[in-house]
């Protein structure tokens, strides 16, 4: 097992990322991650006026691994996220989806306890997930805060604990980063955030050889998402669902009306956020409808 400390982070995923640590797959990794807000906010008298926004959203890494070329698939299985005894959540004026009906700026501090987080008197069970997760990109820079086909900010409620995401290899080493850890959220996270933790998340990370989707893709024990990051919620639904119908196209060799029928019956078409530069939605398909292999 190898680790990499929150000092060793970025905040954009670019085609040119320098790693701060190598490994060979497969490999079992700890990612010492630091909060969206990178420890900015820790009171309710914090406000994110205030912060130091250079500073948001960073994502621990990268980390190279060894063989991976531009064509192949990172496998990043997640074992654990651990949980600090708070979080916090932070809204206002211009911030998510109601941001323009908003008059002031609002800070909670949330207790974790138990499995539970703390909402005034209300209790949330916990469900870790990590908000931000990608590689290096093919051409354009992006900031961890947006994501697209390399992954990034897809603030996507299912990479949790037992899930296992598959991102499109663009660079040598892939760069894998990741961040922004959440200890619940519900899906579009509308108030622009969710209840923000640092934390130590452990994942075994391989290399499919010679095999790419277009788009991120997590599987869970129930099926697989397919995971669409654009300007617009529209095009990201137009897109995720020509993603799914194509898929179940070629594993079920039906034309695209048929597979579009089958979509329409079995694919639910979600929302993972609708907070950042890009909007992230996605397909979820279910493994009866492909053999429980992926690739």
């Amino acid at each position: 097992m190898k680790a990499v400390s929150r000092n060793h982070h970025t905040y954009v995923f670019s085609p040119r990322m320098k790693p701060g640590l190598s490994i060979e797959a497969p490999e079992t990794v700890v990612f010492e991650a630091a909060d969206a807000m990178g420890g900015q906010i820790q009171t309710e008298q914090d406000q994110m006026f205030s912060v130091d926004f250079s500073k948001i959203n960073p994502a621990t890494g990268p980390v190279s691994i060894m063989g991976a070329q531009p064509g192949d698939t990172l496998v990043v299985q997640v074992q654990g996220i651990e949980l600090p005894q708070q979080g916090v959540i932070v809204t206002g004026p211009g911030m998510g989806v109601l941001g323009d009906e908003m008059k002031t700026h609002a800070t909670k501090i949330l207790p974790i306890k138990n499995g539970f987080v703390q909402f005034d008197n209300l209790v949330l069970p916990v469900a870790p997930m990590i908000g931000v997760i990608g590689v290096a990109t093919e051409t354009e820079a992006f900031p961890t805060g947006t994501a697209h086909r390399h992954g990034g900010n897809m603030d996507t409620k299912e990479i949790g604990e037992g899930a296992t995401v598959y991102l499109p290899v663009f660079q040598r080493g892939a760069m894998l980063a990741m961040g922004d850890v959440h200890a619940v959220m519900g899906d579009g996270e509308v108030c622009v955030s969710a209840c923000e933790v640092p934390s130590r998340i452990t994942v075994e990370i391989d290399v499919i050889k010679g095999k790419a989707m277009k788009w991120p893709v997590v599987e869970t024990k129930d099926g697989m998402y397919i995971l669409v990051s654009l300007p617009t919620i529209e095009q990201a639904f137009l897109e995720v669902t020509r993603e799914a119908a194509a898929f179940l196209s070629e594993r079920q060799q039906l034309s695209l009306e048929e597979a579009t029928m089958l979509a329409s019956l079995a694919v639910d078409i979600r929302i993972s956020q609708l907070v950042d530069p890009n909007k992230t939605a996605k397909a979820f398909i279910p493994k009866v409808l492909f053999d429980a292999r992926i690739f």
